[in-house]
């Protein structure tokens, strides 16, 4: 079962001669591919629809067995619970023959002149049809209490062999069939035994079996309860395979027989079980045994004494394990409803599936004494029947509303169980289930009532809203929703019953209703960006969006306008709002406004004006006058469609510009495009898509207004700072300085200088090296390697940024285009630049890629004749000379690259990386420089040289001032080697102790270790003391041993 987007369960093609089929089987075929109501019940597996009525069958014919019409002149008698309890689990129904809702004349089980009081209450019509409708007649060939009609799995139906009720087919002994009796027999009305058994398709041949089982089973037990006769086990310990056409039959009854003890006992047993229960795993393996064979039931039969041991055992169970009178087989949920909607469907006339019967009354009186059997209440019942008209309704392509009606006043009745306090977890699952099902089937309808009603079928909607809202009221209300096992099983949704259902019906069916206008090909082509007469499609789309507002407004606003005071209105927002997004999608698409569009533009407005009458008109009477509603229409304004329009060009821009800075980031190379653009072609494109928005910006014809420009201007202005901080991104000076040496007694003994003095009379020094290259004819080569070099083209390209950047404020400042009444007053105030923090950021990194280039130059490319060779050994053979000469060099190549505007900027961060070197040589130069008071005066000799190189480079670049204002430290610490020893140490000794904060320093106390800061000059005590590591003499020797114990030189 399951769930059942087909009519499976319910509307079997009818077999058997006992009923003409042709028109119910084509009727339900037809049916069976339309119906997309799901079963709610739960799955069964392994038992078809045919297994499940046979089943209900006998169940009924048993509980009914001793009510009048079931049995012969001499049938056995038992008692149900319900003819002793009068109206059973709540119920106003009554197990007498003359109880509420029973026909007014009965005799002997046969309805005479049925007045149905259930029809009447449900607002059924009577069939009124003859007597002779119903009539025992000599084609059929009932026995006694038997009725014709043939299962799917009898051997009359498999093998072909149907009639009608006039009929002549027969079939050979008695009880084996259908049998023809002369034309001229007398006719005589049918018990309701005998609706049942027509009305269920059971053939004589199982009926028959079924009152045989039932009379050996009930010997010397004649005040038995039928609720406590385990039906199946007593059918298999009674019949036997002679009984059957052949031995297939046989096996398939009986495989019947123990999948519905396996359903009842095993799979959903009422009180649950324990899997390790030994009578469970006994009946299992009996179960399965039957799949290959049937078992042996006789009466010596080892398998049938376990299987009636553990089918008793298991069916006597209690909850707590007690003593208990109440027989537990086949009341678990959800075989139960199964069988008991089995029941309930056999009210349907099988002629005519949208009619019932008018004996209704009598049968559910009979269908009742099963209550107990099956574990069904009252309000069970009322769900059951409920679901059973409902289900009926709309298997039968919904012909017949009065069944409709039927289930909507029976959902009265399950609405006002739904609210007792004591509901049972099991009644509220199977409710909650069933009523979802039926709530989406009616919402899938009235959720698109456009496509599945019209002007002939209106009336439907009419009938099916009250359902649908009357059920999502109980399941919003009075029932908590619980999912079923499994995602698979429910899909259940929890409803907000406060919400306006039919707001929601109205919005969804009308945007369901826009779509399929929306399928046409032109529109799809407005849409989707293909401009195919995209403008023509906007302007047929409006045309018949009015036309389906009028026609709601004339169908199905006067009756949604009976649970909706404003259905008209809510349909006429949805239809604008349908068309707003088309609108809004097609002219995103579009970068340029042009007479199309305005078109368009003007039959929206006219299509706005039409909507927004509509609602008027309707709010007319409504409390607010609409204005609730109005609120929700977002006006089709031409402006600020258009502004709209441009911010989503200028994203769009931002996008392509976004775009190109990712690629620049992948293969941009800073390597300029020839000598004339020195700058990289990354930028050249940046600037191009800049210069190209703009202009195309102030192409547009429409009003540009202060915000559109300053929008403009951030989104330029954040590429170009997102590009800056790419060029940025080259290191920093940090990488390139070299490591501090430890700090060391200058040892005039070393092994270093003791070789160095035994090499220096046969040595070159470096600058006779130059010397013999320059005499040689080879004149000294830049040293600046590509790296610098491409950093050289970093900073071209930030200034080729900053001048097209003020070309850009220009042309934005300046446009005539451009009101001037507001300028820069929502972000920037006075700001005389559109770009300024894009300017900002852009000299910033101006400063650090100089900076950058400058110590790569000096203490990378320059590093071999600067810090590496400078004084090495002793300053008078190794001076400063050659690396000026290179200097130069270099700094002839910095001013060939860089452009004009970047050259004092770098020139001046080179100078300042050179001083910083000088005085790392000074400094840390390491235990390969000795330095004597006496070298003070070349020292001061070699930086002069330094200085005028800077001063005297390029035309004005460094003023004299700039070099010696950065001049003045090393020149500070220059100074101190021109002073003694003893001077040195006693400034370290005062400067230290200021800096540490001892004061003076009392006897036997040591002088703090002075930290290495970096910040080197002439006041700092690490300054000094690196000047007296470094000063070759005993008196700086013994100090430095004395007050710090630093090493030796080696």
């Amino acid at each position: 079962m399951g769930h059942q987007s087909r009519r499976e369960y319910f509307s079997a093609p009818l077999h058997g001669p006992t009923t003409t089929t042709t028109s119910i089987t084509s009727t339900s075929n037809s049916n069976e591919n339309n119906v997309d109501l799901a079963w709610p019940f739960g799955k069964l597996e392994g038992l078809d629809r045919d297994d499940i009525r046979e089943a209900a069958y006998e169940i009924f014919f048993t509980a009914c067995r001793s009510s009048p019409g079931f049995g012969g002149r001499n049938a056995l008698t038992f008692y149900s619970s319900h003819d002793n309890h009068g109206n059973g689990d709540g119920g106003n129904g009554s197990g007498s023959s003359h109880g509420p809702g029973s026909p007014s004349g009965r005799v002997n089980g046969v309805v005479m002149t049925p007045t149905s009081r259930v029809k009447k209450a449900l607002g059924l019509k009577m069939l009124r049809r003859s007597h002779s409708r119903r009539m025992s007649m000599s084609s059929v060939g009932f026995s006694s209490g038997g009725g014709g009609g043939s299962s799917p799995s009898s051997p009359v139906s498999h093998h072909g062999h149907t009639g009608s009720l006039s009929g002549s087919g027969s079939t050979p002994g008695a009880g084996m069939g259908f049998s023809t009796l002369p034309a001229s027999r007398p006719r005589r009305p049918l018990t309701s035994a005998e609706i049942m058994r027509q009305q269920m398709r059971v053939t004589e041949q199982s009926d028959h079996r079924l009152r045989k089982t039932l009379m050996r089973t009930l010997v010397g037990q004649m005040g038995r309860r039928s609720e406590t006769i385990i039906l199946p086990l007593e059918l298999l310990r009674h019949l036997k395979p002679s009984e059957f056409n052949d031995s297939h039959e046989y096996h398939l009854w009986q495989k019947r027989q123990l999948k519905i003890l396996e359903e009842g006992l095993l799979l959903h047993p009422s009180i649950p079980v324990d899997k390790s229960n030994s009578s469970l795993m006994r009946l299992r393996e009996i179960i399965r045994a039957t799949d290959s064979k049937p078992i042996d039931t006789g009466k010596n039969s080892d398998t049938m004494r376990i299987l009636c041991n553990s089918v008793v055992s298991l069916s006597w169970r209690s909850i707590n394990g007690t003593p208990t009178d109440v027989c537990h087989w086949v009341d678990g949920f959800p075989l139960n409803i199964h069988i008991y909607t089995s029941l309930l469907q056999a009210i349907f006339d099988i002629r005519d599936e949208t009619l019932v019967l008018d004996e209704v009354d009598e049968l559910l009186e009979l269908m009742k004494k099963t209550w107990s059997t099956l574990g069904i209440n009252r309000p069970i019942h009322n769900a059951c029947f409920t679901w059973v008209l409902f289900q009926q309704y709309a298997v039968t392509n919904q012909m017949e509303p009065d069944l409709l009606c039927a289930a909507y006043t029976m959902l009265t009745e399950v609405a006002n169980d739904a609210r007792k306090p004591d509901r049972e977890a099991a009644y509220v699952k199977l409710l909650s289930s069933m009523l979802v099902s039926m709530q989406k089937w009616a919402e899938q309808r009235l959720l698109h009532y456009h496509d599945y009603f019209n002007r002939a079928t209106i009336g439907g909607v009419e009938n099916l809203l009250p359902l649908a809202l009357s059920s999502m009221k109980i399941l919003g209300e009075d029932v908590t929703i619980t999912e079923g096992e499994g995602s698979k099983k429910w899909d259940t949704v929890l409803v907000d019953s406060t919400s306006d259902r039919v707001d929601h019906y109205i919005r969804s069916s009308l945007k369901n209703a826009f779509a399929k206008i929306m399928e046409n090909e032109n529109v799809k082509n407005a849409t989707t960006g293909e401009r195919v007469e995209a403008s023509e499609a906007l302007l047929q789309l409006a045309k018949e969006t009015e036309d389906l507002a009028a026609r709601e407004r004339e169908l199905f606003s006067p009756i949604l306008k009976r649970w909706h005071p404003i259905a008209a209105g809510v349909a006429a927002v949805t239809l604008h709002q349908c068309y707003g997004a088309v609108l809004k999608q097609y002219l995103a698409g579009t970068s340029m406004l042009n007479s199309e569009i305005v078109g368009v533009l003007q039959r929206a407005a006219k299509l706005e004006k039409v909507l927004v009458q509509m609602v008027v008109e309707d709010s007319e009477e409504y409390e607010d006058g609409g204005k609730g509603i109005v609120r929700e229409m977002m006006p089709y304004e031409v402006d600020s469609i258009i502004m709209r329009l441009l911010r989503q060009w200028i994203d769009e821009r931002l996008k392509q510009g976004k775009e190109l800075l990712c690629r620049a980031k992948e293969t941009e190379t800073w390597n300029p495009k020839s000598k004339t653009e020195p700058y990289a072609q990354s930028a050249v494109e940046l600037m191009r898509l800049a210069k190209e928005t703009v202009n195309n910006f102030f192409g547009i014809p429409i009003g540009i207004t202060d915000d559109l420009i300053l929008d403009l201007a951030e989104s330029l202005e954040q590429l170009v700072q997102e590009y800056t901080t790419f060029v940025a991104s080259c290191g920093s000076k940090q990488s390139y300085l070299p490591t501090l040496p430890p700090l060391t007694r200058c040892n005039r003994d070393s092994k270093f200088f003791k070789l160095w003095r035994k090499a220096s009379p046969c040595s070159v020094g470096l600058e006779e090296m130059h010397q013999i290259i320059t005499m040689e004819g080879h004149h000294p080569r830049p040293s600046t390697s590509r790296g610098t070099q491409r950093l050289y083209i970093r900073l071209n390209t930030l200034h080729y940024l900053i001048s097209h950047l003020h070309s850009l404020d220009k042309t934005l400042t300046l446009s005539p285009r451009v009101s001037t009444r507001n300028r820069f007053s929502r972000h920037r105030g006075a700001s005389s630049s559109y770009f300024e923090n894009a300017n900002g950021s852009i000299q910033s990194a101006c400063d650090h890629v100089s900076e950058v280039a400058a110590y790569r130059l000096i203490f990378l490319d320059s590093n071999s004749v600067f810090y590496d060779s400078i004084y090495i050994g002793d300053v008078a053979n190794s001076r400063i000379r050659p690396a000026i000469r290179i200097l130069k060099q270099n700094l002839t190549l910095l001013t060939a690259i860089l452009t004009d505007h970047a050259q004092a900027l770098a020139m001046k961060e080179v100078m300042k990386s050179s001083f910083e070197a000088f005085l790392m040589v000074l400094l840390a130069g390491g235990p390969s420089r000795i330095f004597h008071r006496s070298d003070h005066e070349m020292i001061e000799e070699d930086f002069d040289s330094l200085k005028r190189v800077f001063c005297t480079c390029g035309e004005g670049l460094i003023s004299e001032d700039v070099v010696e204002r950065e001049a003045e430290t090393v020149e500070g610490v220059i100074s101190l080697r021109g002073q003694s020893t003893e001077q040195l140490t006693e400034d370290f000794s005062i400067v230290t102790c200021e800096k540490s904060g001892i004061g003076v320093i009392g006897t036997g106390q040591k002088l703090p270790m002075p930290p290495t800061t970096g910040r080197w000059n002439r006041a700092d005590p690490n300054t000094i003391l690196r000047v007296l590591c470094h000063r070759n003499d005993r008196v700086a020797n013994q100090f430095l041993k004395k007050s710090f114990q630093l090493a030796k030189r080696k």
